[in-house]
């Protein structure tokens, strides 16, 4: 199975060289410049069943436009959602926000940062990523009506 990244950056330039870097490794790849464009954002609950995740890592900005990338982690948590890896990025941490998003589990990137950043990142997650996982039909989550 491909593993799968979600993308979340309001910025068309960060976007499209992070997708060129997942897709380049082989990743299914879904990038949205804003998370309420995200079919599994709208969902009131979880979609995905309890051993079943929507992406194996989502990597988002820390400010967006409409949602703080933190609000947009911190939401689909307590919705249930499944994904393990998760990484925020932003040009500018604050203390209170670094500690926040460390206590959500998220690794955290500072802009700019190298390519060779997230290679390393990914690397490391892949080399811990189940075989046997079961990901979200992606088709069935787009055309479901959110709940």
């Amino acid at each position: 199975m491909r593993p799968r990244a979600l993308i979340f950056d309001d910025d068309p330039l960060i976007r499209q060289m992070l997708w060129l870097v997942f897709d380049r490794r082989g990743y299914e790849v879904f990038s949205f410049p804003d998370p309420g464009l995200c079919p599994q954002h709208l969902r009131c609950r979880c979609a995905c069943a309890s051993d079943t995740a929507c992406a194996d890592i989502i990597i988002s900005d820390l400010d967006m436009p409409r949602v703080k990338g933190l609000d947009f982690v911190e939401e689909p948590r307590g919705k249930g959602c499944h994904c393990r890896n998760i990484a925020l990025m932003s040009a500018a941490w604050s203390a209170h926000d670094a500690v926040r998003a460390r206590g959500l589990g998220c690794k955290l990137f500072t802009k700019p940062f190298p390519p060779s950043d997230i290679l390393e990142w990914l690397a490391q997650v892949e080399g811990a990523l189940d075989p046997g996982r079961k990901l979200q039909d992606w088709e069935a989550l787009r055309s479901a009506p959110a709940s």
